[in-house]
């Protein structure tokens, strides 16, 4: 297809003899769509060609001569408004559509780059929300795009699969199993469980206690609790993928939470040997620099958080993948956290890892009850 850019920097070049990579280099696209598709400042000329900016761009505009891409040029101050024959450009956008069918803006921009896309993130046993669907869709889309161009892209589906939620659900199953039916849409009768059993907490704040012994057993490995959590994955799995199947979705990791469980060692180890942890109020910060709020590693208890896991799962995909980017696809209220984390990871000597990284937010579903998450 006609490069218009290329085509403009061409003809100023034969009419000045300056570089026409030079040229090409100044010319702009106007923050007006009125101002024209591109604009030229003559400004830069002034010395080389020893006259005024406006004289410049009358002459460039009386010369430029007549081409079939070229609606008209106008000249205003010190600049030149170029405007594209929107007619023409439509013909050649056809033209090269039907020549080159699915593979029309293919390109190998990005080859030999690798592009880690975190997106979709649904949460372990509760069906697929709506509010996991625009970061599903995004990312999805991001995925394609960027293969067009070459890229080697790597989907990752960090599931929420741990934590207390989960464990609320493994606690009622063992209590209430029996009462349900599981054999046509268990992803429905687990969710009603985790109900069930949130309204009896929310009442008696001690029922949490069987959730924490589900996760103490987890946490040790204890074969029947971590065989009916792998099955709970399983199932909510299943039910997700009638969903990225619809929408034509794919991933290349499906790595969780738990798996960075035995992972998260290592970033407070190298934390402590850096001298970055500091302590404020019981807990272990690292401190920001600017207005941002201090990362909190370790909690006052000495748990971890989100900030932890994340570097964590950061490490591992710098360790893995060795990434030319990494965009993460998750609601704009989470945009502190990526702040805090980036920069925790760029502290700790990974500078270039942090410039790569970026956090694509977008905002949240309003339903009756509030607004969902991510």
């Amino acid at each position: 297809m006609l490069n218009y850019k290329q085509e403009l920097a061409k003809k100023l070049s034969n009419m000045t003899n300056i570089d026409v990579n030079e040229l090409e280099s100044y010319i702009e696209i106007p923050p007006n769509s009125e101002l024209g598709d591109y604009s030229f400042p003559c400004f830069r000329l002034a010395k080389e060609l020893k006259k005024a900016p406006p004289v410049i761009a009358n002459e460039i505009k009386e010369n430029l001569g007549k081409e079939e891409w070229l609606e008209k040029v106008e000249a205003v101050g010190g600049y030149l408004n170029i405007f594209v024959n929107k007619n023409y450009m439509a013909q050649n956008v056809l033209e090269e559509i039907i020549k080159n069918k699915e593979n029309y803006g293919r390109s190998n921009l990005g080859e030999g780059k690798k592009i880690v896309i975190d997106y979709s993130a649904p949460n372990i046993a509760k069906p697929f929300h709506i509010g996991h669907l625009r970061s599903t869709v995004i990312g999805g889309a991001l995925y394609k795009m960027y293969q067009f161009l070459g890229y080697e892209v790597i989907g990752i589906n960090h599931l929420g699969d741990w934590g207390m939620g989960i464990c609320r659900t493994l606690a009622g199953y063992k209590m209430w199993k029996d009462e349900y039916d599981f054999s046509k849409n268990p992803i429905q009768s687990i969710l009603a469980i985790y109900v069930r059993y949130n309204q009896i907490e929310k009442n008696d704040p001690d029922f949490k206690k069987y959730a924490v012994e589900e996760l103490k057993k987890l946490e040790d490995g204890d074969e029947e609790t971590t065989k009916l959590w792998k099955w709970i994955i399983k199932i909510s799995l299943e039910d997700y993928q009638k969903i990225y199947d619809l929408i034509g979705c794919k991933f290349d990791s499906y790595n969780g939470e738990a798996f960075y469980n035995d992972k998260m060692d290592r970033v407070i180890k190298e934390l402590e040997e850096k001298n970055l942890l500091v302590e404020s109020e019981g807990a272990k910060v690292v401190m920001m620099d600017e207005d941002i709020p201090p990362c909190i590693i370790l909690t006052s208890a000495g748990t971890t958080i989100y900030a932890t896991r994340d570097l964590a799962a950061l490490l591992y995909r710098i360790d893995t993948y060795h990434f030319d980017k990494c965009l993460y696809l998750v609601a704009s209220e989470q945009s502190l956290h990526f702040k805090q984390v980036f920069e925790t990871l760029s502290k700790m000597g990974y500078e270039e890892y942090a410039k790569r990284c970026e956090h694509i937010p977008f905002g949240l579903i309003l339903e009756k009850d509030g607004f969902t998450k991510r």
